[in-house]
């Protein structure tokens, strides 16, 4: 019995010695961030804030640079819209962002807070997504082909960002391809017909 008893513990201190030290847990990789056309995040928006609001309507789409998109493409990781309810007279914002960068929201669809909503001003004139039938990467091609393409040239670090709205005066909806890190401080400013793709003009 002694013999059996100190041949098992032989055997378990071999089994202990040959035991291959544990692998420290390896460390989650980062997501890579998305990037998406104006169009394609707006209409991710837009299935959100019907679930808001069932006559919910756009009034403006922008998109913003971030450390991993400067836009130049056509394309961001991260995009708002803001979406009114003429009958409740509400408005709401939404983000969609695709990037875990600084100073983004958090990744999929964030609503903003309600606010109150004046169908009667003209500077947030809602608009039927049948007219947007011309995407952002496409509004890119137009003005670039207007300065765009000379200034990425001179100053290749230069953001591009996109808005979207109604002009009431016209009754068109324009793309605004704005050269710049903020709309106040842009070197370029190219109008771009929204469901044409027709150029419009350049903005001083």
């Amino acid at each position: 019995m002694h013999k059996l008893s100190m041949a098992l513990l032989a055997i378990s201190l071999l089994s202990g010695c040959s035991s291959q030290p544990s692998k420290p847990a390896e460390k989650p990789q980062p997501r890579p961030a998305e990037f998406e056309t104006g169009r394609t995040a707006f209409q991710k928006m837009y299935i959100a804030a019907h679930g808001w609001a069932r006559d919910a309507q756009p009034f403006s789409v922008e998109s913003q640079p971030t450390s991993d998109s400067k836009g130049q493409d056509g394309k961001s990781a991260v995009w708002h819209a803001l979406f009114a309810s003429p009958t409740g007279h509400g408005a709401k914002p939404y983000d969609w962002s695709g990037t875990d960068a600084e100073g983004a929201p958090a990744r999929g669809i964030t609503p903003g807070t309600e606010d109150t909503y004046s169908p009667t001003n003209s500077s947030t004139q809602v608009f039927d997504i049948v007219y947007l039938k011309v995407d952002s990467d496409k509004a890119l091609e137009v003005a670039q082909k207007h300065g765009g393409e000379k200034l990425l040239t001179k100053n290749p670090n230069t953001p591009v960002i996109y808005k979207l709205d109604w002009n009431h005066n016209t009754s068109e909806l324009m793309w605004h391809v704005i050269y710049g890190s903020s709309p106040e401080d842009a070197k370029l400013r190219v109008v771009v017909n929204a469901s044409t793709g027709a150029f419009m003009r350049v903005d001083k």
